[in-house]
């Protein structure tokens, strides 16, 4: 009897069913994961790894303290409403279009003191505005 070989054939690997049991898993995974909420946090502000702080031909610097309590470069403003803080932008000489306001605000200052500082900018025609930070003491890129 002759017997006729068989060729050799290669065996298949069906990817199709191997993806699809992925995606359930991945759609899964998405769906039953918990993410951390913003209030669980313990950060400490204002610290950034930032390039040196540029220098301004025009800009006004507020400095808010942890209690509230406002200058305008180095100048200690009478009131904390936004009216009088307002009132005391517009009075200083270097507002115009060109203005960069610079906030040197606490870490601890309350948050309420900074968006003050932000609306009396607005009232005072200020659209330029940037935050003052200390540096983190890491040099270099990561």
């Amino acid at each position: 009897m002759k017997f006729r070989s068989r060729g050799h054939e290669e065996p298949e690997i069906n990817l199709i069913p191997f993806i699809d049991v992925l995606l359930v898993v991945v759609i899964f995974l998405m769906l039953s994961t918990t993410y951390s909420k913003y209030s669980e946090l313990q950060i400490k502000l204002p610290m950034a790894d930032a390039q040196a702080q540029r220098d301004y031909p025009k800009e006004v610097i507020v400095t808010v303290s942890s209690d509230g309590r406002y200058s305008i470069n180095g100048n200690a403003v009478a009131g904390r409403t936004v009216d009088q803080l307002a009132s005391a932008l517009t009075a200083t000489a270097n507002v115009g279009k060109e203005t960069v306001l610079v906030i040197h605000a606490d870490a601890n200052a309350v948050h309420q003191s900074v968006v003050t500082v932000m609306e009396a900018a607005s009232r005072s025609a200020i659209s330029q505005i940037t935050f003052a930070t200390q540096s983190t003491g890491r040099s270099g890129n990561p």
